[in-house]
Parts: C-alpha cells; sequence; structure tokens
C-alpha cells in the first residue's frame, strides 16, 4: 500500500487517540491543561508557519510533525469532551427534579409490547422553579401493536422525574446494554405509562428531519398496501427505506448466517447502487465541462433524495457525505485519491459526532471500504479471463472477499460467527438487491404499481433463497469469542501481513508472524482452560431461574428454559459459548438427578466438592435438624423462612435468591442476612 497519506491521513490517527484517551480515562481534571496545550500549539503552528522560510523551519519536519499531532491529539480530546453529556455540568441528572419536560430526538421505535425513543431533557421543575438543562433519556412505554400509541419526532412531552440509571448486564458474556447506550451519549432510561405524557403541543425537532420521516412513512404505508407477504413487506422496508421495525427474527437470522446482513442496513452499498447506475447513464455528459458540473448536481440531489427518503437514517448519511466528497473530488480531478477522500471523510463525520468511533456500522463501514480500495484491485489483478462475464463475475468475488477480509476481525468480535458461504450468498443477491433497488424507488416516485407483484417475488426469492443457503452444512462457524488482546493482535497481524506485501519488507512480514503467532498461543490457552475448567454460574434472569454446573465442555442447567427459547438465548447462551461448551443438558428444578458431575436428591444438590440446599415452598414454616454444612443455598418461589432460623439451622457460606421472589422478599431476605 504504497501512497502518501496526505493531510487528514496524518491528523486522523492522533485525533483518533485523544477521542479514544478521553473515553477511557474520563478525567476532567485534564480538560484546562488540555484546552491551553491546544491554543498554545496552535499559536505556535500559526507563528511557524509565518517564520517558515525565513527560518528554514523545513528542516525541523519531525518537530513540527510532533507539534501538528499533539494539536489534533488535544483537539479530539477537547471535543469529545464537549460531546459527552456524561461531564456536562449542565446536565439534568445533578438536578433534583419532579418533572422533566423532553422531546422526541428519534423516530419511536414500535416493538411488539412497547414503543421506545430517544429524548432529549430540556428543562428540570421543582414545584414552580425551572432549570435548563441537557442531557438524553432512553424512554420506554407500553403499545400494543394493535392499539400502538401515536408519537413523532420532535414533540415535547412532560413527564415524572422517575427515570434510573442503566442497568449494567448481570450475567457473564451478556450484551451490555447500559455500554451500548452510553457510546449514544445516553446513561439514563425511564418506563412511562401513557398518561404520564403530558403534550406541550411543541415541537422542537428539525424541520427537515421531521419532513424526511413523514415522506418515508408514507411510503411504508405505500409498501404496506401493494406487498401481500409479510416478510417481503418488511425486507421492503427495511432494504429500500431503512425502516427495520417489522423484521422478524428468521428473516434476520438467515441475512445474518450468510453474511449478508449489510443488505438489510441501508447504508454505503445501497448509496452505491444508485451512483454506480445514475454515473454510467449519465456518462455521455462528462464530454464538457458544464454539462459534467450539471451532471455532479444531477447526482448529489438524487444521492440527497434518496436519503430523504430513508429518513435521514445515521447510516445513509455517513454513506451520502462519503459519496459526496467522492463525487466533487472526481469533477475537481479525474482520478482523486480514494484514500485522502475516506480520511477526511471520517475526520469530518467524527468532528461532528466523536460518538461515531465506537459506532459498529462506522467502523464496519469504513473497514469494508477500506478493503475494496486497497485489497479489491490486487486480488482482481491475480486472475486474469477472456470472457467478459467472467471478468465479471471475478470482480463480484474479489470486492466480496476484500469485503470480508478487513471486516472480519471486528465482525467476529462484535457478532461471534463467521458466514462460510460468503461468496456464494453475496453473489446470488447482487442483481436481485440491484433491481429491488430500482423496482422499489420507481415504485415510490412514479408509482407505476403494476410492477409490485414483481417486486414482491423477487424479494420472496431471494429470502427463500438465503434461508436454504443458511440450512447447509456448516453454512456458520458460530461462537467465536476474541478478547480484546486477541482483537488486537489478529488485527496487527493482517496490517503488517498487508504491508509486508506492499512493501516487500522482510521486518514487516516478521512482525506480522510474530503477531499471528501470539495469537494462536492466546488462542491455544482458551482452548487448553475451557478442557479444565470446573465452574457453578447462576443466572439472573428475569421471572426465570437458571444455574449452570459446568465441567469442562459440558453445562448441566438447572432451569425453566428451553435452548431455543429467547430468554436463554439473550441470557445463557452466551456465557456457554464464551465458554466453549458443546454439550448442554437442561433439567427442571423438581427433577431428581444422578450422573457422574452432579447429584441431586431430596433437595440436596452435588456438584464435585460443593454441596448447596434447595429451598423452596415445601421447607415453609419447617426447620431444618442437624445442623447439615452447605457451601450454598438456594432460596425461589417465595419460600417463607426466616433467615436467623436458617443460620441457627444450617451452616452455609453463600446464599442465592432468584428473581422468583418478589422485589420485597428479596430485599428483606438480603437485609436479614447482613445482620448475621
Amino acid at each position: 500500500m504504497q501512497h502518501t497519506p496526505g493531510v487528514f491521513g496524518k491528523i486522523l490517527l492522533p485525533f483518533c487517540i485523544g477521542i479514544w484517551v478521553l473515553h477511557g480515562a474520563e478525567n476532567t481534571k485534564l480538560n484546562l491543561p488540555m484546552l491551553f496545550i491546544a491554543v498554545f500549539t496552535f499559536l505556535l503552528l500559526l507563528v511557524i508557519n509565518l517564520l517558515y522560510r525565513l527560518y528554514k523551519v523545513y528542516n525541523h519536519k519531525f518537530k513540527i510533525a510532533i507539534l501538528i499531532n499533539l494539536f489534533f491529539f488535544c483537539l479530539g480530546y477537547l471535543r469529545y469532551m464537549e460531546a459527552n453529556q456524561a461531564s456536562n455540568p449542565n446536565n439534568f441528572s445533578l438536578y433534583t427534579a419532579e418533572f422533566l419536560c423532553i422531546s422526541i430526538t428519534s423516530e419511536p421505535q414500535q416493538k411488539s409490547k412497547t414503543v421506545q425513543f430517544k429524548a432529549r431533557v430540556h428543562a428540570t421543575y421543582v414545584r414552580h422553579q425551572k432549570q435548563h438543562t441537557t442531557g438524553y433519556l432512553l424512554v420506554t412505554i407500553p403499545s400494543d401493536l394493535r392499539h400502538p400509541v401515536l408519537l413523532n419526532y420532535g414533540e415535547v412531552y412532560f413527564i415524572p422525574a422517575g427515570y434510573k440509571m442503566v442497568n449494567p448486564p448481570y450475567n457473564p458474556a451478556e450484551f451490555n446494554f447500559k455500554a451500548w447506550l452510553a457510546l449514544q451519549n445516553i446513561h439514563y432510561q425511564i418506563f412511562l405509562q401513557p398518561q404520564e405524557l403530558v403534550s406541550s403541543k411543541a415541537n422542537k425537532g428539525s424541520t427537515l428531519t421531521s419532513f424526511a420521516l413523514d415522506i418515508r412513512q408514507q411510503q411504508v404505508e405505500l409498501y404496506r398496501r401493494l406487498i401481500k407477504d409479510d416478510n417481503a413487506f418488511a425486507v421492503a422496508s427495511t432494504l429500500i427505506l431503512g425502516y427495520r421495525t417489522d423484521l422478524n427474527a428468521e428473516t434476520l437470522a438467515a441475512y445474518s448466517k450468510t453474511g449478508t446482513i449489510h443488505a438489510l442496513s441501508v447504508s454505503g452499498m445501497h448509496v452505491g447502487i444508485i451512483y454506480f447506475v445514475l454515473n454510467r447513464a449519465l456518462q455521455w455528459m462528462d464530454r464538457k465541462r458544464i454539462l459534467k458540473w450539471v451532471k455532479v448536481i444531477i447526482l448529489l440531489t438524487l444521492i440527497w433524495s434518496y436519503a430523504l427518503l430513508t429518513g435521514y437514517s445515521a447510516s445513509v448519511l455517513r454513506s451520502a457525505v462519503m459519496l459526496s466528497m467522492f463525487i466533487l473530488a472526481r469533477a475537481i480531478q479525474q482520478n482523486p485519491d480514494s484514500y485522502h477522500i475516506l480520511y477526511f471523510s471520517a475526520f469530518c463525520l467524527l468532528i461532528y459526532n466523536p460518538f461515531l468511533l465506537w459506532d459498529v456500522g462506522f467502523q464496519l463501514s469504513y473497514l469494508s471500504i477500506l478493503g475494496l480500495i486497497y485489497l479489491q484491485p490486487r486480488l482482481e489483478k491475480l486472475v486474469s479471463f477472456k470472457s467478459l462475464w467472467l471478468k465479471k463475475l471475478w470482480s463480484l468475488i474479489t470486492v466480496s472477499i476484500a469485503a470480508q477480509v478487513f471486516t472480519y476481525p471486528l465482525s467476529a468480535y462484535y457478532f461471534h460467527q463467521f458466514p462460510v458461504y460468503f461468496i456464494l450468498s453475496n453473489l446470488f443477491i447482487t442483481l436481485p438487491v440491484i433491481l429491488l433497488m430500482y423496482i422499489g424507488i420507481i415504485l415510490i416516485i412514479f408509482r407505476l404499481y403494476w410492477i409490485s407483484p414483481l417486486f414482491e417475488w423477487l424479494i420472496i426469492l431471494m429470502n427463500r433463497g438465503l434461508e436454504k443457503i443458511a440450512t447447509l452444512p456448516y453454512s456458520s462457524i458460530n461462537a467465536i469469542w476474541y478478547t480484546k488482546t486477541e482483537l488486537f493482535l489478529l488485527c496487527a497481524f493482517l496490517f503488517f501481513l498487508f504491508a509486508a506485501i506492499s512493501l516487500k519488507s522482510k521486518k514487516s512480514l516478521a512482525v506480522s508472524l510474530v503477531a499471528f503467532s501470539s495469537f494462536q498461543s492466546l488462542l491455544a490457552g482458551d482452548k487448553f482452560r475451557a478442557e479444565r475448567q470446573q465452574k457453578i454460574i447462576p443466572f439472573i434472569i428475569n421471572r426465570s431461574y437458571a444455574l449452570a454446573f459446568i465441567k469442562s465442555n459440558k453445562a448441566v442447567l438447572i432451569t425453566d428454559l428451553l435452548p431455543n427459547d429467547k430468554a436463554f438465548k439473550f441470557h445463557i447462551q452466551p456465557a456457554l459459548d464464551k465458554m466453549k461448551i458443546h454439550t448442554i443438558t437442561c433439567l427442571q428444578w423438581n427433577k431428581d438427578i444422578n450422573t457422574n458431575d452432579l447429584v441431586i436428591k431430596d433437595h440436596q444438590l452435588v456438584f464435585g466438592n460443593f454441596k448447596m440446599l434447595l429451598l423452596d415452598s415445601s421447607f415453609n414454616h419447617q426447620r431444618v435438624k442437624g445442623k447439615p454444612v452447605f457451601d450454598a443455598i438456594w432460596i425461589r418461589s417465595e419460600t417463607k423462612v426466616k433467615m436467623n432460623e436458617l443460620r441457627e439451622d444450617i451452616s452455609f457460606k453463600r446464599i442465592w435468591i432468584d428473581t422468583s421472589n418478589r422485589n420485597f422478599a428479596v430485599q428483606r431476605d438480603k437485609t436479614t442476612s447482613r445482620t448475621h
């Protein structure tokens, strides 16, 4: 990869490091020193620029580079500090409040039983005293699909101030909802009843965004009238308009397992398809300079009009910004450097919103584009064909491989799976997606309703084809769990490997081999520890119970859930996958068990040297005789026992009260337990 990084390529790294450092440290004591350093280095660089030739400053390029990197490091730090609502002294959470004044800042998402939206807090109220504040809040309201609560972007409401901090994950390897919301500047949430929302009849939303969301809702309703199949309608709304509310879990699973989930995320690929076809259709306008700029205006207008149709979703805006820069750069310069455009667009987006640095879509989008710019042309040159169709086919294959190679480390780290047949599935959907994009847009613009059966048939064909691919043997490798260290080593291996190939550097090759060897050693260590593990894991699950007994790669679970249950997949399965469990046995509380590893009989559980007493309603008003010794006791189902009597009758070290007990009973037993 022999190219000059350019201005934005050089400043992007220190800028991102500045954002990352403050995010990791959250040390507001450094804010003032950083501001001073940023101002000082900026003024110093201005003076150096004025005296550049007079004092032959060009002989000290290394020192100037250090100053420039320091300045943009401080700039990234300060930009994140400004954007971070948690450290804002005017945040609503720092004030006592009875009521809050909020406005809806995102499109309300209707789910099966609730509607959810992001809200900005404008003011807090204590009696008649008003305090202007800032900050964001996640609001959830019960809402049935048949009788949904009607809410719109920008509307202003008064709500009671019963918000709470977002809870952390209670189970190992469970999705960290708290951290995910924090990366969107949300640290608090509130659950309300519909009647607790009091409208102020005002609207503080962006007029353009409101218009875009209204337009998209009209198009969604149009698709709903024209498309009979529910799954086809959901895919059409998602694929063309980015409206994901109606997608079911089975459809998402099929696209995820085949490595085509990007087709359901309206982003760079969709905007790129529109640009590619329009650019080819208007190629005749490149002959004259005036027509060339007319073409640029047409392309930009159509791309941003499509962004309007999608409701100005974040992923489409990101892609539209990037592509707009590419179009303008190409109009000014015949062969613009794609790397410079990539760096410049990333820098602009991070200046606008530094939290994008942790956005998974942002990361994967830029990595896939980097793969297409760097790796795809090199792969395409490896094999040559005389046939035009074979050339096109090979080109599509290299596109899939390049994007997959560059995104693999992060996609495996975040989603824990690898689609084996990604080349086949991407080839399969390429033509249908292009046709669907244009048929869907034609339906919206020209109202040619007679083509809607073809539109629906294509979607059904694509869905069924991907479902077939997803059910092929070994269609995906699941339960891939990398630590941050392993992720870093994998990325280092790929980076230095490509550097070695591009620069023909033996040192880079040696570093890549060391990184790969270290990566494999850590994976071997993980496998070694998994084969010798012996653990007991209690899971906290609302309205259910689960206790896992793990030995090597086998797990026995005392639970009322089954592996196919949604709660099992969300709360339990990630932990088992991370610990490399291959065999899972689910048993209920009241079943006697006698295996080599686990024995349950007469409410007593033995796992190796570990002994537990299982207390349920059969122990109500009963006393245990003989002062038995247990490592732990498990209380469930509102067991009516007194903690002081329990400690007199039984010797135990730990106590576990599951969620089958009501909150007040849990608190009562916890309080009693602390006194002994």
